[in-house]
C-alpha cells in the first residue's frame, strides 16, 4: 500500500508499530531519531511519516518542521507520550508546526491504522 517512515527512539515501540503497519500492508523504513529520518527521506521517499516527539539528539517538532521544508504536502503524524515535564502539550505544537495528524500514546493498533488510512487517503491522486 504505502511506504511509511517510522521515527520512533525506543526499539520496542518502532518494533510493535512496524508489526502493525507492516500487518496493515505497509512497507516500514525505521529511523531512531529525526536527523536519521531526514537521511532516510531521500532513499525511501515516504508517502508517510510517523514520527515520536520527544527523542535525544534531534527531536520531533524539529524534525516536522525539517520535513515541512522538504516535502509540505508530506502527510506528517506526531506521537508522544508527553515527555518527563508533562507541563507542556507536545501534539498541540506539533499540529500548529503541520503535523497532520496527531496521536497521545499510549494508542492501540486500531487508533494508529485509522489515523494511517485517513492520512493516506488525503493525498491528491
Amino acid at each position: 500500500m504505502a511506504t511509511i517512515l517510522l521515527i520512533d527512539d525506543e526499539e520496542l515501540v518502532r518494533q510493535t508499530l512496524g508489526h502493525t503497519l507492516t500487518d496493515g500492508g505497509h512497507t516500514v523504513v525505521f529511523a531512531s531519531d529525526g536527523a536519521e529520518g531526514l537521511r532516510q527521506m531521500s532513499g525511501a521517499s515516504p508517502d508517510l511519516v510517523i514520527t515520536d516527539i520527544v527523542m535525544p539528539d534531534q527531536e520531533g517538532l524539529e524534525t516536522i518542521m525539517a520535513l515541512r521544508k522538504l516535502a509540505a504536502a508530506l502527510p506528517i503524524i506526531a506521537i508522544s507520550g508527553g515527555g518527563r515535564g508533562g507541563s507542556l502539550d507536545f501534539l498541540s505544537a506539533a499540529s500548529a508546526l503541520g503535523a497532520t495528524r496527531v496521536l497521545r500514546k499510549p494508542f492501540g493498533k486500531a487508533a494508529l491504522l485509522e489515523a494511517v488510512n485517513d492520512c493516506l487517503s488525503a493525498i491528491p491522486s
